[in-house]
């Protein structure tokens, strides 16, 4: 028997159908597996208040050539053999860029800033290339976005100093405004997010596999360091699994409850670029950032784990657990528009720790982060499992908000109400007409439900366009 439908033109994937991670995308994601070390072994290297901040530009730039790759194998498929060699093209400049890392303020810094100005441009210009239709259009954009990007970016290059940070900050800040106002050209117009035709699901993957490359520094990095100690004592074992035990906490934190529901999320989602672009490409760096100062924190614990606090040890041991905490409530607020409670007062309680941090050795101070962090991941599995409520999770809704405020008066018995607002409302008595599909939650998720709706009518009792929030999600939208 045959089928109707037609392949995708080339180079383009099958649109219609789940995309898988492929073997090339993994082979590529190798480079950056030494990327990440290299600037853990710079932040290390450099940790006055000066190397900090060429840290963060070195991590922007790497991640800009990463996350912009991971947009095109996304609708390309890298199985083409002019994907292929665009991802081996990619590899290869990525490669010496992260080779010169270490001197990239230095005498290698023109390799740097024209492996930048390369990949971005030269990968929008075979898009432009090979690609039709509106693709191409945003292609197009996107190139000439990508042309003054690099120009900055070989200008950085060609100075020296504080020039060179300059004109490198300026050129990823070009760079991540692009996004943001759709790449917008007098003359080419510009795109909106719905037009960016992303497979969620496979988009979500890619970014949880760079948080893995992230965390296999931390891995490296304890095992490394505890490998080179030449007296190893019971100290040094303890230490060492503070080490171990802080990883896992971050991995568990971010992969056991909420990265497939994100996944679920942007899959599933009417309007996926706008998710992958504010919860994935704006904020996952921050995430990625908190990993390799926590890794930089690892190493000082087990070098000396009972040596006296001071400031550098303690931006270090604490830095990194505060900006994955910090990152990861923005996270949940940008794919379920929740306040992540648990995850604000776990930064608070890391920042209290700094308040009593010269009075700890480094191991105890280690310690008590990465309990913190364990605490937080805990709250994710919180409620009595033996408590549960069953939902209609039906579609007939009109909007999320009218969805969440259904779930949670049927739930309560309270089928009467009317439960929608304006045009896009539904009724209870609609709702039970409809036909449902039911699904058993745990207490904490029906609570989770019910603060939404109080926060949700709260929200409306505000003037129109004042809320912070309101504000927020006008952008967004």
């Amino acid at each position: 028997m045959t089928s109707d439908a037609q392949p995708p033109p080339r180079p383009l994937r099958d649109s219609f159908s789940r995309q898988r991670v492929t073997n090339m995308e993994l082979f590529a994601d190798l480079v950056y597996i030494f990327a990440v070390t290299q600037l853990s072994g710079y932040l290390r290297s450099n940790p006055t208040m000066g190397g900090i901040l060429r840290s963060v530009l070195l991590l922007g730039i790497f991640w800009q050539v990463w996350i912009y790759t991971t947009w095109i194998t996304n609708f390309a498929d890298p199985e083409c053999i002019e994907i292929r060699l665009l991802l081996v093209a990619g590899m290869l400049i990525s490669l010496a860029m992260a080779a010169a890392l270490p001197r990239a303020f230095g005498d290698l810094g023109l390799v740097v800033g024209v492996g930048y100005a390369l990949m971005q441009a030269g990968r929008c210009l075979v898009m432009v290339i090979v690609l039709r239709g509106g693709l191409r259009r945003n292609a197009e954009r996107i190139l000439i976005w990508c042309v003054v990007v690099g120009a900055f970016a070989v200008a950085g290059g060609l100075t020296r100093g504080p020039p060179r940070a300059a004109l490198w900050a300026l050129a990823v800040a070009i760079d991540v405004t692009g996004g943001l106002v759709g790449f917008a050209v007098p003359g080419l117009g510009r795109s909106h997010t719905q037009d960016w035709t992303i497979e969620g699901r496979h988009f979500a993957e890619r970014c949880q596999a760079f948080i893995l490359i992230a965390l296999g520094e931390t891995l490296i990095i304890t095992g490394g360091t505890l490998s080179d100690t030449h007296n190893i004592t019971g100290l040094h074992a303890a230490a060492f699994a503070v080490a171990f035990a802080g990883s896992v906490a971050l991995w568990w934190l971010y992969f056991v409850r909420v990265a497939e529901g994100s996944a679920r999320a942007i899959a599933s989602s009417p309007d996926p670029g706008r998710l992958g672009r504010s919860a994935f490409h704006l904020i996952h760096p921050v995430m990625v950032a908190g990993v390799i100062v926590w890794s930089a924190g690892d190493e000082k614990i087990l070098a000396s784990p009972l040596s006296s606090m001071s400031a550098e040890s303690a931006w270090k041991i604490l830095g990194g657990p505060a900006l994955f905490l910090a990152g990861h409530a923005a996270f949940k607020f940008a794919i379920w528009r929740t306040i992540p409670w648990s995850r604000i007062v776990g930064v608070v309680v890391v920042a209290l720790l700094a308040l009593v941090a010269a009075a700890l050795p480094e191991i105890a101070l280690g310690a008590c982060a990465a309990a913190a962090v364990a605490a937080v991941a805990a709250t994710d599995h919180r409620g009595p499992p033996g408590l549960l409520f069953r939902i209609p999770v039906g579609d007939d809704a009109d909007t999320v908000v009218g969805q969440q405020e259904r779930y949670v008066l049927q739930a309560l018995g309270d089928r009467e109400q009317q439960v929608g607002h304006g045009s896009g409302g539904v009724s209870a008595e609609h709702a039970r007409r409809q036909p449902q599909l039911w699904a058993v939650i745990r207490a904490d998720v029906f609570l989770e439900l019910v603060q939404q709706v109080v926060v949700v009518h709260l929200f409306r009792c505000l003037p129109a366009n004042t809320h912070p929030v309101r504000i927020w999600l006008a952008w967004e939208s």
